[in-house]
């Protein structure tokens, strides 16, 4: 019993030492358990159409993209996962092939089955939630990938058994075969077990190419960091969360509504702007079909040029042919 007791103190004393990790301004995301029950009485009350998914794209380029080592392309898998190539690189941000989120099951099948992926270069992960690093998906991916992570997640890997582990801070970089991959700030939070809240970071990814600039912005809510980014950086393309907001008294501060995400872009100044992190699994009351909505709605409002806006099926590829490519 003395040894339990020992343990136990030890235990615990060493999660208390845990370094944890802030956004900026030190935004807290501070969500009780009577805010819990006040949501999940509200869940109830309301009546969602769950049978208008997001749809496939009928005319998929899996082997052009296989073939693919010169031209810059982009292919949406699904919520946070896309297959994005550039510099003669495959990376997938945020891989997660996983059938159910929870005790929710997912509504879209992936753009690209699992088996059908090429092999990996390299994977970025925003941060440590189930939706968006999922360990079985990673355990089947084709090639010997190098994984770049928010700093306080390497050990997890490590514990894992993955070596090829780079660890970043916010705004810190690395090369890799002549890309540029850049640690951005994000507001948000991260949780795995009971007791480690916040004991890594999150953040999105920038790529900076030889023709083209990418920017993964990873899970976040609306935050002052979009406007520093955009005027360190000469963003091409952004894939930019658009759901999981609603209700928003809640999910605010984490999750960036559409209307914030089009005022985020602008903020960014970049020049092409791609939704994600919407319909492929039920994380809040929103649907994906209401984000699309509220998300074109708000480009006409803003009357923005069409083209700037990439909206993609599942398993579609946008294959760069400008001077970029």
């Amino acid at each position: 019993m003395i040894v339990v007791i020992i343990f136990l103190k030890e235990f615990i004393l060493g999660e208390l030492m845990k370094k944890r990790y802030e956004n900026l301004n030190q935004v807290g995301i501070n969500t009780s358990f009577r805010d819990m029950m006040k949501w999940s009485k509200e869940r109830r009350n309301k009546v969602k159409d769950l049978t208008v998914n997001i749809e496939q794209c009928p005319h998929k380029q899996v082997e052009k993209i296989a073939e693919n080592r010169s031209r810059t392309s982009y292919t949406w898998i699904g919520h946070s996962t896309f297959l994005i190539q550039i510099n003669g690189l495959n990376i997938l941000t945020d891989p997660v092939w996983a059938k159910r989120m929870g005790f929710q099951k997912r509504l879209t099948e992936p753009g690209i089955p699992l088996a059908d992926l090429l092999e990996i270069d390299v994977v970025v992960i925003s941060h440590g939630h189930y939706d968006h690093l999922d360990f079985p998906t990673l355990k089947k991916l084709k090639g010997n990938p190098h994984y770049f992570v928010p700093v306080g997640l390497k050990s997890l890997f490590l514990r894992k058994g993955y070596r090829n582990v780079t660890e970043l801070n916010w705004w810190e970089s690395a090369e890799f075969k002549g890309l540029t991959i850049h640690f951005v700030p994000a507001q948000h939070w991260t949780r795995r077990t009971l007791t480690d809240i916040n004991t890594s970071h999150w953040g999105g990814f920038v790529f900076q190419g030889s023709k083209e600039t990418m920017y993964f912005v990873g899970d976040t809510g609306y935050f002052p960091g979009f406007k520093e980014i955009g005027e360190r950086f000469a963003i091409d393309t952004v894939f930019m969360p658009i759901g999981a907001y609603e209700p928003e008294w809640f999910m605010s501060d984490s999750h960036i509504n559409p209307e914030d995400s089009v005022k985020a872009f602008l903020e960014l100044q970049a020049k092409t702007f791609v939704p994600m992190h919407y319909g492929a699994y039920r994380l809040a009351d929103d649907t994906g079909p209401e984000a699309l909505e509220r998300l074109y709605r708000e480009w006409e409002k803003r009357q923005l040029p069409e083209a700037q806006l990439r909206v993609l099926l599942l398993g579609e590829t946008v294959m760069q042919t400008g001077p970029n490519s």
